[in-house]
């Protein structure tokens, strides 16, 4: 709702200045460090997923698997887009952003973030129907119609981060150029706008709170059904099977909906909290599928064994 006079065009930004996370000076060494670690855990876990899926012929046809894939790609690029930038806040480097690139930034962490928040979704149902409709499950879902389903939420993931990229930077920016954020994301963005922003709040509110919002409670609603169906399981592990499996997953949801909701639903917030909060969703999350998924997941576990095994029979018979 805010207004800025100053909207001559003779003062507009070129770059803007990326502030980063607060913190105190003495640990900036161990923060660079703990994100740098960070950063390449999540590469090296998410790379292990998508070509341990890749590889072995027992998963990936299957459309649980198709989805962990696709779940572990997204998690790739999502780091790269965020912690490379925020790393940089715990260097001398200079902390400017080129105008094209904090529109590239915003345009992909949207994209990408939205992606993630339909496909998590779309994991959700595929676990309501493998659970609760498992006679069923084959011809309501299968390897073609997987594929589908995920091509269906990058096309969406990619028209909804078009458009916020495209409401944000179509206002003028024609004074202060320092983001009080990490990344170029649209709350911190608009709060620099010359221009009046209600419209873009409002489409924020709707377009990214409401949506997230929506997508976390069909997701609970999925559980709420998965969890009835485990109760009826007759046998304690096929029970504890069902659990682990679906408990896995609703971590991670859990630790990526939450805060996200928590930003967007109070998109004209300048909370000094909300820095750390999307740390979470932004940098966490990435790291906690592999992690969660390899750990806890028999089946990722043992397919990594017999592709072992198989490099050491070929590696013998050389």
């Amino acid at each position: 709702m805010r207004r800025n006079k100053n909207t001559s065009l003779d003062t507009s930004v070129t770059n803007f200045i990326l502030l980063g996370l607060s913190h105190p000076p003495n640990l900036r060494t161990l923060l660079f460090l703990v994100f740098s670690i960070i950063y390449i855990l999540t590469q090296l876990g998410n790379l292990l997923i998508l070509l341990t899926v890749w590889a072995d012929s027992k998963l990936h046809a299957r459309p649980m698997y198709i989805l962990l894939g696709a779940l572990s790609f997204l998690d790739m690029w999502l780091s790269s887009v965020i912690v490379p930038r925020l790393i940089l806040n715990f260097t001398p480097a200079s902390k400017a952003i080129p105008f094209a690139g904090c529109v590239a930034q915003l345009y992909f962490f949207h994209f990408l973030g939205s992606t993630q928040c339909f496909l998590y979704t779309l994991m959700a149902y595929d676990r309501y129907l493998a659970i609760c409709q498992p006679l069923r499950y084959p011809l309501l879902m299968n390897g073609r119609l997987c594929t589908i389903l995920v091509s269906g939420t990058w096309v969406a993931g990619s028209i909804h981060g078009s458009i916020q990229a495209t409401l944000t930077f179509h206002l003028p920016y024609c004074g202060p150029n320092q983001i009080d954020y990490f990344i170029c994301d649209i709350p911190a963005v608009l709060r620099l706008a010359c221009a009046d922003t209600t419209v873009n709040e409002l489409v924020t509110f709707v377009d990214i709170g409401v949506v997230a919002a929506s997508c976390f409670m069909l997701i609970l609603l999925s559980y709420a059904n998965i969890v009835h169906a485990i109760l009826k399981i007759r046998t304690a592990d096929g029970r504890r099977r069902a659990f682990s499996t679906c408990g896995s997953h609703l971590t991670v949801v859990t630790v990526y909906y939450v805060p996200c909701i928590f930003i967007y639903l109070r998109a004209g917030s300048k909370s000094p909290l909300d820095g750390a909060v999307a740390v979470f969703y932004t940098v966490v999350t990435p790291l906690l599928n592999p992690l969660i998924y390899t750990l806890r997941n028999q089946e990722v576990k043992s397919a990594l064994k017999r592709i072992t095994a198989g490099r050491g029979t070929v590696n013998e018979n050389k």
